[in-house]
């Protein structure tokens, strides 16, 4: 078939957008285009309610459709033919992409979103199911069809397709402002910034570590868990942050049942620093009530009260298998499952504090006198840029 090869990109949530759809929608074009310029393809354009990608011919085309499935902002996407508008292109076109297909039932599902086409959706349908019926002798089926022909009318073109991929939904990145996330190396927390991505939001890491008293390999893994969340985010920034030294006065200085709520509110502490000079507005953690300790509703409360930032759990109301599914799925599962040692098992108590009370906390704190290893480990905090291993070629 001698036609132009477009990728058609469809959305939901930014249709609903009204007076900032165009925002939203020049921000997706901006991500694909991103995404997909090393891959053979032209730049992405907007057209009535949907995105048209043109292919080259040496388009590498698997490798623009998985990138294109991890572009948050994006319902589904299509490889697509663009036929001249004439009934009679449109039967002939159809029927040429469909012909080496095996199928018994059919149907020809049209949208017209140009209404000057002389015909209406459900006369498209009629005109170009009949010519397909005639040539194959599938049947007609609306419900459950073996096989579905697409076609769109917008603007100039009527495009015809006949696979739907779907892409991961949300909201752009980069929409909806930037967030710090406290990345522990774990299970849930990935997903709680994948979630969080998905939103629109760029996300800055920071993960504590406790070298030299444990190996590097929570470092590593942290490391390899913002890159491969990069792959939806574009790039992610991440700290690394001695927390050691604030671990050791803690552990000399105040009760051993409330370590693990002050090991969390000091990390808070410095997440709240790291997202001022971020100009982040929020911090988010992958709690779940009831996972841990650390995690009860009485200690999430107490642990919240050390910072004046508002805290987004994404995962708060999740069990472990939901965000194991999720985490299998983004890819970060196999990763933070690998053996580390992270900062917050150093130290900890047999019979850690369940209930916290925010007073006997306070108190405890007002022993510490950690400012000067605060700042140190502001300091000496490492940053890293982190890409996408797909676009890391093209930034180099």
């Amino acid at each position: 078939m001698q036609l132009q090869r477009f990728i058609v990109i469809h959305y939901n949530e930014l249709g609903l957008k009204k007076g900032n759809r165009d925002f939203f929608e020049n921000a997706l074009c901006s991500n694909i285009n991103a995404v997909v310029q090393d891959c053979g393809a032209e730049r992405v354009k907007r057209i009535s309610g949907r995105h048209l990608l043109p292919l080259t011919q040496d388009a590498d085309l698997p490798e623009i459709k998985k990138r294109l499935a991890r572009v948050f902002g994006i319902a589904f996407f299509a490889e697509t033919w663009a036929s001249p508008q004439t009934v009679e292109n449109l039967q002939e076109n159809a029927w040429e992409l469909i012909r080496g297909q095996s199928f018994k039932s059919f149907r020809i599902e049209a949208r017209r979103a140009d209404k000057s086409f002389p015909l209406t959706s459900v006369e498209i349908n009629q005109q170009v199911g009949a010519y397909v019926k005639e040539r194959s002798g599938a049947r007609v089926d609306l419900e459950h069809p073996e096989l579905t022909c697409w076609i769109e009318i917008v603007e100039r073109y009527a495009l015809i397709y006949t696979e739907r991929l779907p892409g991961p939904g949300g909201l752009p990145v980069g929409t909806s402002g930037k967030v710090v996330v406290l990345l522990s190396g774990g299970i849930d927390s990935p997903v709680a910034a994948w979630k969080m991505i998905k939103r629109g939001c760029t996300p800055v890491f920071v993960h504590f570590h406790s070298f030299p008293y444990t190996n590097k390999e929570s470092q590593e893994k942290a490391r390899q868990i913002a890159q491969m969340l990069s792959n939806y985010s574009l790039k992610a920034k991440i700290y690394l942050v001695p927390f050691a030294e604030i671990q050791r006065h803690i552990m000399v200085d105040t009760p051993v049942s409330t370590r693990v709520i002050l090991y969390r509110r000091y990390m808070m502490r410095l997440a709240e620093r790291i997202a001022r000079s971020e100009k982040a507005r929020v911090l988010v953690t992958g709690d779940s009530v009831g996972q841990v300790a650390s995690q009860t509703i009485e200690n999430i409360d107490v642990i919240s009260r050390a910072v004046s930032m508002p805290i987004l759990r994404p995962l708060i109301g999740d069990d472990k298998l939901e965000i194991v599914d999720v985490a299998r799925r983004i890819g970060t599962y196999d990763i933070s499952i690998l053996p580390d040692q992270d900062c917050c098992s150093l130290f900890v108590p047999k019979h850690p504090e369940t209930k916290a009370n925010l007073g006997d906390v306070e108190r405890s704190e007002s022993r510490l006198n950690v400012d000067a290893e605060m700042a140190a480990a502001m300091a000496s905090a490492e940053v890293l840029l982190e890409y996408p291993p797909t676009l890391v070629r093209r930034d180099t």
